[in-house]
């Protein structure tokens, strides 16, 4: 546990590109901000909200803790992702019996999968250029 007005538990989250600093508080209101902004302002989309909000509804901590991410890198998909595994690490900080559930739903796992690179004579990783008949 971090101290500095308030105690709080800290988790770091990864996915894709997109790298998340979290920061639990607990006995809070369960307010959720992100980069400053509410969850509602910074994501548009309910199903974003949603992912962020996972390990909470899985743990039954929705409501009872704070949450202040700083996310940075990648579109909006890879850092609700980044969000979700942070809050997931520092949901383990504070309170060990957290793991199986959080484990179960496959929330504590780095999600491993990256943008393949582009090869040359292709037009992407893997798109070949389209030869005509002659």
């Amino acid at each position: 546990m971090y101290k500095s007005k308030k105690p709080y538990f800290y988790g770091t989250g990864r996915r894709k590109s997109s790298v998340a600093r979290v920061h639990v508080f607990p006995n809070g209101t369960g307010a959720i901000t992100i980069n400053g902004r509410d969850i509602d302002d910074y994501f548009g989309l309910e199903t974003l909200k949603l992912i962020v909000r996972q390990p909470l509804n899985t743990t039954n901590t929705l409501g009872k803790v704070d949450i202040v991410a700083t996310v940075t890198g990648g579109g909006v998909t890879g850092q609700a992702g980044a969000i979700r595994h942070g809050i997931s690490r520092a949901l383990l900080l504070l309170d060990e019996n957290n793991r199986p559930a959080l484990k179960a739903a496959g929330f504590l796992t780095r999600d491993p999968r990256m943008k393949e690179r582009k090869k040359y004579g292709l037009k992407a990783a893997r798109r070949a250029p389209q030869f005509s008949k002659r």
